[in-house]
């Protein structure tokens, strides 16, 4: 998990998907994929009316902190005031850490999309960013026009001492060359979700798995199911 200095664990970043985790499979998915051993979860939805998004949102708060497992709610400060949830994560053009480091208090999680650009990475860790995402690392059907990055930028990152996250077209064949780079996070959407509640388990088991024996500083949740 994290340490005292960082509230961000080491592990499987779970990130729902309005495709992948439907409204009447969000819950259940997200369930297992915590059960597998994720370590943070992201709810990510632009486009559904504000009430599903709060209802959902709250949903998902609920299974969290029943399981202690931090969700961040991805670029809606707001959203993430209201149901209580442990940060936030903001793209580029999304609002600014400081809003949101006012808004949500000093012990909240605040992630922040750097692309493939150092120069992001140094201007988020300037702004109080708990931890830094670059990506994307391979071909990604949720974020097919982000920029390609090199798996060089992840161990160039960790100048600026704070954990590092991948994402983009992240499955487990892949993962293991990440977390040699330097990842301490995997962001997973399409290789984590989109089957039954049983595979999601599985997959997370495995990632887990990769983590285990890829990462120096990986520890077992103590939630994940056996």
């Amino acid at each position: 998990m994290g340490t005292v200095d960082n509230p961000v664990p080491i592990g499987l970043y779970a990130i729902t998907d309005s495709q992948l985790t439907p409204s009447a499979t969000l819950v259940a998915s997200v369930e297992a994929a915590i059960l597998g051993g994720a370590v943070i979860v992201q709810y990510r939805e632009k486009s559904a009316p504000m009430a599903e998004r709060l209802a959902q949102a709250r949903n998902l708060q609920s299974v969290c902190a029943t399981t202690d497992i931090p969700l961040l709610i991805n670029d809606d400060i707001e959203l993430a005031k209201r149901i209580g949830a442990a940060g936030v994560h903001l793209g580029q053009g999304d609002s600014s850490a400081t809003e949101a480091r006012q808004l949500l208090g000093d012990n909240a999680i605040i992630g922040i999309t750097c692309h493939a650009n150092i120069k992001m990475a140094e201007a988020a860790t300037a702004a109080g960013a708990d931890y830094l995402a670059f990506g994307r690392f391979f071909t990604s059907s949720t974020k097919p026009d982000a920029p390609p990055a090199a798996t060089n930028i992840l161990a160039e990152a960790k100048r600026f001492s704070l954990p590092v996250t991948a994402i983009g077209g992240i499955t487990t064949d892949n993962g293991e060359r990440l977390i040699r780079a330097g990842a301490d996070l995997l962001a997973v959407v399409g290789g984590l979700f989109g089957g039954n509640p049983e595979t999601t388990k599985q997959k997370a088991k495995d990632f887990q798995r990769l983590f285990a024996s890829h990462h120096p500083f990986f520890s077992t949740p103590h939630k994940q199911e056996s």
